[in-house]
């Protein structure tokens, strides 16, 4: 067995998704499980917030969806984005609801609706300024007239999402809000009233109450990450993920030698090294020790040094003991000592969720019980 591991509590999972159903109540939570549920699991993420009272999940691939329905799992399932016109059938198939964003789409998924002899759920997606996929506000009651006049679908969703929810003080995510709230109001004037409105990603459902509408769509916060630092009216969440290997080997190396490839860091006195298992193929970058990364080991924050290469990472660990086998903690707590995903990021000049997304599917991922109730 590996001598790496992701550790998952799944009960931070549902204390994550239990506060934040109190926070948007009486919104519905859908759990994003997208990208294996962000680094987690998918299947044990998905059957955890399901049990701790989410509503939905979603996802952005129909190969992610049909993962949780060879699983059991019977939910609602929204696919986030309009998936390949082709791939239109399985979406009937595997009981989704889905992203519509095109008139073509429409046409192509009556049609598989009807010759499956089902009816399948359709949320329009409106583009308020994202710029990355969605139809324009003035296309949208043309799109959602198509949804609606086809009796193989019924139109139960409009939506949005915002760019820049996580900075608060930036008016667009209020402009982006005008616009999505402006085409319900010309849906509503149609006669057009879909049962579900939804906006609010993370950010959004945690410092925009205004975009809570019907549904949240809550991805990185279920996790235990916020979505940016110091989020204003964030609440109690638990990171779920901790990152574990173990010291392989120990060696001394003398003042002046250089470490790795490349030769880019060199000791300027006699220490000790230690090598562990886990590289850039699992998702620890390359160039986190020549930017400050760390590791804990004995319960200590210790630099990693050189480049990291594709299947190990050295560690300065000065004149301390070490030996082989002793725990090495990435992402997580080690005695009083911590590092979060969103350390690592920082050193890195990215985001939190790069960090969880990235860890390969090399690294088993465990679910031991107890880890935080």
């Amino acid at each position: 067995m590996r001598a790496a591991r992701a550790e998952v509590d799944l009960g931070a999972i549902a204390h994550n998704v239990g506060v934040l159903r109190t926070l948007v109540a009486p919104s519905l939570v859908c759990a994003v499980v997208k990208a294996d549920g962000y680094g987690h699991g998918a299947i044990a993420v998905s059957e955890a917030a399901l049990d701790a009272g989410a509503d939905w999940l979603a996802v952005a691939l129909i190969e992610e969806a049909a993962v949780l329905r060879k699983a059991g799992i019977t939910a609602p399932i929204l696919l986030l984005s309009q998936p390949r016109l082709a791939d239109l059938v399985a979406v009937v198939r595997y009981d989704l609801r889905v992203c519509i964003t095109s008139p073509i789409a429409v046409e192509l998924l009556a049609n598989a609706a009807r010759e499956q002899g089902k009816v399948v759920p359709v949320h329009v997606k409106v583009d308020t300024g994202m710029n990355r996929v969605g139809v324009a506000p003035a296309d949208a009651l043309s799109l959602a007239r198509e949804v609606v006049k086809r009796p193989e679908l019924v139109l139960e969703g409009v939506f949005t999402h915002f760019a820049v929810a996580d900075e608060p003080e930036n008016p667009f995510t209020d402009e982006q809000l005008d616009r999505y709230d402006a085409v319900l109001t010309q849906l509503g004037e149609a006669g057009i009233f879909p049962s579900i409105r939804h906006s609010a990603n993370s950010a959004a459902a945690i410092a925009h109450p205004r975009g809570r509408y019907d549904l949240v769509r809550v991805g990185i916060a279920v996790y235990g990450i916020a979505p940016t630092p110091d989020l204003p009216g964030t609440p109690d969440l638990r990171p779920a993920l901790s990152l574990r290997a173990e010291v392989s080997t120990v060696k001394r190396v003398k003042a002046g030698e250089g470490i790795s490839y490349g030769l880019r860091h060199r000791f300027d006195t006699d220490s000790t090294v230690a090598t562990v298992p886990i590289g850039y193929a699992d998702g620890v970058p390359r160039r986190l020790g020549l930017v400050g990364g760390e590791v804990l080991i004995g319960g200590k924050k210790r630099p990693i040094v050189g480049v990291v290469t594709m299947d190990q990472l050295m560690v300065d660990c000065g004149d301390d003991h070490i030996e082989v086998g002793d725990e090495v903690v990435l992402i997580g707590t080690q005695g009083k000592a911590t590092i979060t995903a969103e350390d690592v990021a920082g050193h890195l000049d990215t985001i939190a969720y790069e960090i969880v997304c990235g860890i390969g599917p090399r690294v088993p991922r465990f679910y031991p019980r107890g880890l935080n109730g």
